[in-house]
């Protein structure tokens, strides 16, 4: 079983990783303003309704442009989960594990990338938004070693002319909805706990963090996940949000 260890902090008072820093910045703003889809099973959907995520911190600009997620949107989410769930359910502990080191490595080797994601969408400082990526990745290397315990039938104290075995099970498909403050971390937590489990997912980021979310759903895709696993829907809370917590 892979040892965890914490993910260290990048030094941005080394010189070389500040500009390094300044650089990445400077390349994923020349990204900003573009429109972004809805992600269901694979398939980019674009609906009338859009809304803007702003950087807080400069009001004029526009980080990218979004799809206002509806009912009708999110019945379709969940129908294609419950359908990703029938065989995802059965790939191996070991292989749903190995996804999540994936996801893990993919962060790290974008880490500036995400970095300056949060810092541009949701006005952190550096240090703060390198802070909330190591938390992610931890999420994922965590997450993925100690669910490697699991994977295994488990015997049970027993009586006279039984057998009794403990099996733990995925559930099926769920709705993840992160808030704004840990917009990375909790996201890549809820999420990746979810999926390492047997478990599919409807991933209704904040409406503030929605272009983060959606970097994250091209790196999902990036590293081959199957379609349906998770599922991106951008909306408002009011809508799209609440009706996810009110399904059945």
């Amino acid at each position: 079983m892979k040892e965890f260890k914490n993910e260290v902090y990048t030094d941005f008072k080394n010189e070389e990783k500040r500009k390094e820093m300044e650089k990445v910045l400077e390349n994923v703003e020349k990204d900003f303003g573009k429109e972004h889809d809805i992600v269901i099973g694979g398939k980019r959907i674009k609906l009338v309704e859009k809304f803007k995520s702003i950087n807080p911190s400069k009001k004029d600009q526009v980080i990218g442009v979004f799809q206002k997620g509806d009912e009708k949107t999110g019945d379709l989410a969940l129908n294609t989960a419950w359908e990703a769930f029938k065989t995802w359910k059965n790939v191996s502990q070991e292989k749903r594990a190995e996804y999540l080191f994936k996801i893990a490595e993919t962060i790290r080797r974008k880490r500036l990338e995400f970095d300056s994601y949060l810092v541009f969408e949701t006005g952190k400082n550096w240090l703060e938004a390198d802070a909330d990526v190591a938390e992610a990745i931890d999420f994922c290397e965590y997450y993925g070693a100690d669910s490697l315990k699991y994977g295994k039938v488990f015997d049970m104290p027993t009586f006279d002319n039984e057998k009794d075995e403990l099996v733990y099970i995925p559930l099926g498909a769920g709705a993840v909805i992160p808030p704004w403050n840990f917009p990375l971390a909790i996201l890549v937590g809820m999420t990746t706990s979810s999926i390492v489990t047997g478990n599919t997912v409807v991933l209704k980021p904040a409406s503030d963090a929605a272009y983060i979310a959606t970097k994250f759903m091209e790196l999902l895709e990036e590293v081959g996940l199957p379609d349906g696993v998770v599922n991106l829907v951008t909306g408002p809370g009011p809508i799209i949000g609440d009706y996810l917590v009110k399904h059945p």
